[in-house]
């Protein structure tokens, strides 16, 4: 699968107005369309989410890189998401293919649900998933920019 030139799904900090979109995304992509991941859960990390497989689903978005920046993007993200290679004992994520169904475009005639599109998605790698399964955080909805944002603490 290593040449295949597929979107990516992406659910958290590459999503528009987080930190990672402006840094990783600007320049790079031709579309961005909303979509959802479905047999996935969402999960809290330290200022990241985690998705897992799961009995539920995942919004974000449908990323297709600009003619000509796929193969950097696609070694940007793999830095990003600490992705060494299939199985890499050292992984925090894996980088593997998932069908994500993207939102309807609001103009286009009689846009029902849409087709399922084959995607690369970033899931938490296993050991990372397991201990997310046993003591983690759900998002809830698994939308991570409607996720209840933590206080302000404010100093006197």
């Amino acid at each position: 699968m290593t040449g295949v030139r597929l979107p990516f799904f992406v659910y958290g900090t590459l999503l528009p107005g987080e930190p990672n979109h402006d840094q990783f995304l600007r320049g790079r992509t031709r579309g961005e369309r909303p979509a959802v991941l479905p047999g996935a859960l969402l999960y809290e990390g330290p200022g990241y989410p985690y998705a897992i497989e799961g009995h539920g689903s995942v919004h974000g978005a449908l990323v297709t890189a600009a003619p000509g920046a796929y193969a950097e993007l696609l070694g940007l993200l793999d830095d990003l998401e600490q992705y060494l290679g299939p199985d890499h004992p050292r992984n925090l994520y894996e980088r593997v293919v998932r069908r994500a169904v993207p939102a309807p475009l609001p103009d286009a005639p009689g846009s029902g649900s849409a087709e399922p599109v084959r995607a690369w998605v970033y899931l938490a790698a296993t050991a990372v998933a397991r201990s997310l399964r046993t003591g983690g955080t759900p998002v809830p909805g698994g939308d991570w920019l409607s996720r209840p944002l933590p206080p302000v603490r404010r100093t006197p």
